[in-house]
């Protein structure tokens, strides 16, 4: 079955991770990409180096110069061909996605959904590139902001969302006027192969040159070129914070800019208030979906002391019916971690839990049975939020139960006293506690719902986080000004030359 996908991809003829539109080459080593579903190879992919890199790099360059010129509108119709091709390999591509990085091939196929939904944003958004008019203290002058492209954007994408991160950056740097160099993460090549010859064939239908898309399949070398290259105008890294610390430093020391998407500890605050049905199933798919490799994985569940038996009996009897097993099977709920470093993460995490004094509530364990040994017991531990391992990110399929007594307020200090700020949410039927939690007083993440867990963010909002997740906003709202560059303009349509501020200069 995967064979055939692969072939629908058009992938069978491509071995090679570097890519200027259709021109297709790479001089480094070869990358096997083994699937954490059942050990097997996928594909293997030469990887790009810095001569290669050199390339991309010039002919990026070059195609700015005549990408930015295009209006923004027909930069939309290649946007709106992209979506139409996606629509066309939707299942393939989501079964790629499933294969390759391990999660259930309900969410591969949601991840290529969010490809075609942001496509959608970016056609509408070619003709609403708005400035401001702003009015002028001098007579007979106009005053306006107007946004141009930066120029080359580079893309740092993570495994766990391999294709639609991407599109979220590619999309809107494509539409602002902007090319794109693409480094994805080298344990999900084969997704950025198919996605780099999806793009390709769109714009070889247009006749568009080469260069405006760019991939660069390699280890975090390739990085870190990236991060130090001026010639990259924006960098938009996902990933762990420690990366985004390294990528921060290094961009700023010239200069730069650079968009973060970095790690996350997000909470449910459930309120004795609760509709304890809506609350299970938002808990429950927020820590397992992806087997708890997403940024915006349920970690903690803060709970009012009054309602927590009920909370655990719930919890309980939901994770007992989870079943484990290949991703692609649609009757299994939870599949593989990436591979064996997250397992020993995994592993590490639950001795932490006892060392530093927490509970099992469901133990967690390393599956035997499986074809390969990423699988995993979804666990949760009764802890406090102070707890060291409670304070950091495992990126692996454990809920921590955090109880509080008092009022909300006190839940809403125990969700913020951690270093990350990426995603929150509160369940509660109580209107005062939903607006104190929304307020400036209430949750400190980029994101705040309330009802709904803490994953699965629209393409319509603005996506990103506060403090340790890094503060870069992608996808929707106005996150496309990140990829654009601010220009104050003043007309003078009088014949003298009033100076600001009633200045007197006279010669």
């Amino acid at each position: 079955m995967i064979k055939a996908e692969f072939d629908k991809l058009h992938l069978q003829e491509l071995n090679l991770g570097c890519s200027t539109g259709n021109q297709w080459f790479a001089k480094g080593q070869l990358l096997t990409s083994l699937s954490p579903v059942d050990g097997r190879v996928i594909a293997q992919v030469k990887t790009a180096t810095k001569e290669d890199y050199e390339e991309v790099m010039e002919r990026a360059k070059a195609a700015f110069l005549y990408w930015r010129d295009v209006p923004a509108p027909h930069r939309g119709e290649l946007i709106r061909q992209l979506g139409n091709k996606l629509r066309s390999y939707k299942t393939a591509l989501g079964k790629l996605v499933s294969y390759e990085m391990g999660k259930s091939l309900q969410e591969g196929l949601g991840e290529v959904q969010e490809m075609i939904d942001i496509c959608d944003f970016a056609v509408g958004l070619s003709r609403q590139l708005y400035g401001n008019t702003i009015h002028s203290e001098r007579p007979e002058h106009r005053m306006y902001d107007q946004y141009h492209p930066l120029g080359v954007v580079g893309i740092i994408t993570a495994f766990n969302f391999p294709v639609a991160v991407w599109a979220w950056n590619a999309t809107l740097a494509l539409v602002c006027g902007n090319v794109i160099v693409w480094k994805p993460s080298e344990k999900t090549p084969i997704c950025a192969v198919a996605c780099q010859q999806l793009l390709n064939e769109v714009l070889q239908d247009n006749n568009y040159p080469e260069g405006l898309s760019n991939l660069l399949v390699a280890d975090s070398t390739m990085g870190k070129l990236m991060a130090e290259d001026p010639r990259i105008n924006l960098l938009s890294a996902t990933g762990s914070t420690n990366m985004g610390k390294s990528v921060a430093v290094t961009v700023a020391a010239r200069l730069g800019k650079y968009l973060l998407e970095l790690g996350g500890n997000n909470a449910i605050i459930i309120s004795p208030t609760a509709d304890l049905k809506m609350t299970v199933l938002a808990a429950v798919f927020g820590a397992v979906g992806t087997a708890g490799q997403r940024c915006t994985t349920t970690r903690r569940l803060i709970v009012h002391k009054s309602i927590l038996p009920a909370v655990k009996e719930a919890l309980v009897k939901a994770y007992s019916q989870l079943k484990i097993g290949n991703p692609l099977d649609a009757t299994n709920h939870v599949g593989p971690l990436i591979d064996q470093a997250a397992v020993d993460n995994y592993l590490a995490a639950l001795n932490a839990i006892k060392e530093q004094g927490g509970t099992f509530l469901i133990e967690g364990a390393q599956l035997e049975g499986f074809e390969t040994a990423y699988y995993v017991q979804p666990a949760i531990a009764e802890v406090e939020n102070h707890f060291p391992i409670v304070q950091q990110e495992t990126f692996a399929p454990i809920l921590y139960l955090i109880p509080y007594e008092g009022e909300i307020q006190e839940a809403i200090e125990i969700q913020n006293s951690v270093a990350q700020g990426l995603s929150s949410a509160i369940m509660t039927t109580n209107i005062r506690e939903a607006e104190l939690f929304l307020s400036a007083s209430g949750s400190d993440c980029g994101i705040a719902n309330v009802n709904i867990g803490t994953s699965g963010a629209e393409i319509g909002g603005a996506f990103g986080g506060e403090k340790d997740t890094g503060g870069g906003r992608e996808s929707g709202s106005d996150a496309w000004k990140t990829y654009m560059r601010r220009q104050t303009n003043t007309i003078n349509y009088s014949t003298t030359l009033p100076l600001a501020q009633g200045i007197k200069f006279d010669l």
